[in-house]
């Protein structure tokens, strides 16, 4: 999480303020930065790494400002959702080693919306994925280990007595089929196979059956950092919302299933990683087996919705966009 360097944020600047009260005030700091270098990370949302000159603090920075426009009340309501959700999680035992949500220190409405937050080093799940595939195995495996522990501990840790409802996965799939079907990457014969798919999942006793648990609800190799031995951080959890595990468990199988299917061609290649992910991720509870029978017998539904929420994005080229969508379809049909 370095980021490219954008320039400094200089002493009359009111962010520099806040940062320097911020950094005094709920992170110990003693001294003074007279300017800090400004890092932009990269990724779909403003976000910035700002490093104290002769402190050499670190403190990232996500402006929700630019991305509602004049609509600042929202902004604001974003960020403060951010922010409780990462106090939220960080509650349950979430802090620390092996299991760590980054540290959420302010929010302010007048400097565009800012979310302050400590900055967590560590190897983005993204580069484990690029590792594998440029032949290094070994360390994916490793690190779908660490990020199964994680899930799990986070799932388990927050799950309630009140089942999933998963009319609200059923509507999701819905909503992505609209926003494929205006963008024209998708028919009307897409549409009408994929709701009716969608029905026959929608009417099993197990899609139901779970206990709700508090998800990550972006779970993208973006959004997760590991650090030494098991060691892995949880970022960016504006979308947590309580749901089936499956929601988290399925975009990490999808994303990897896309990445391999997107480098190679070959969708098959991501199988072994995948099966490693759900055999980690069910050995945390009491009965692995049963647990692994449950979450791969729900998984192509939740890999499905993960392919087309990928497929509607416009860097996705439309040869690549159509693989994906014949590939949710291949994965609802294995009722």
């Amino acid at each position: 999480m370095n980021g490219t360097y954008v320039g400094r944020l200089s002493a009359d600047d009111p962010l520099h303020g806040f940062l320097t009260r911020v950094a005094r005030e709920r992170m110990d700091v003693h001294g003074y930065d007279d300017t800090y270098r400004v890092f932009r990370l990269s990724g779909s949302h403003e976000v910035y790494r700002y490093e104290g000159r002769s402190t050499s603090t670190q403190i990232i920075c996500k402006f929700f400002g630019p991305r509602f426009g004049w609509d600042r009340d929202r902004a604001v309501w974003m960020a403060n959702r951010e922010y409780e959700s990462l106090h939220r999680l960080r509650e349950y035992g979430l802090r620390g080693s092996p299991h760590h949500v980054v540290r959420p220190l302010a929010v302010d409405r007048e400097i565009n919306c800012v979310l302050v937050m400590e900055h967590y080093e560590g190897e983005q799940f993204s580069q484990a994925i690029d590792r594998a595939l440029a032949g290094d195995a070994g360390h994916l495996f490793w690190r779908l280990r660490a990020l199964a522990y994680y899930l799990a501990t986070q799932h388990n840790r927050t799950a309630n007595g009140a089942t999933v409802d998963f009319t609200a996965d059923w509507m999701y799939l819905h909503h992505l089929l609209g926003v494929l079907r205006e963008r024209g990457r998708i028919g009307q014969w897409d549409v009408d196979e994929f709701s009716w798919l969608s029905e026959l999942w929608r009417e099993r006793p197990r899609m139901w059956q779970d206990r709700q648990v508090w998800l990550h609800g972006d779970a993208t190799p973006a959004n997760f950092l590991f650090g030494h031995g098991l060691d892995v951080a949880a970022i960016d959890l504006e979308r947590c919302k309580r749901g089936d595990r499956m929601f988290d468990v399925g975009r990490v199988a999808g994303e990897l299933q896309h990445a391999f299917l997107s480098a190679t061609g070959d969708w098959r290649r991501a199988e072994p990683f995948i099966g490693h992910f759900l055999w980690e991720y069910s050995c945390h509870f009491p009965e692995r087996d049963a647990t692994f029978r449950s979450v791969s017998s729900r998984l192509p539904y939740y890999m499905a919705l993960n392919l087309l929420r990928v497929a509607r994005n416009d860097y996705i080229s439309r040869e690549h966009g159509g693989r994906l969508v014949h590939r949710a379809k291949t994965l609802l049909r294995s009722w």
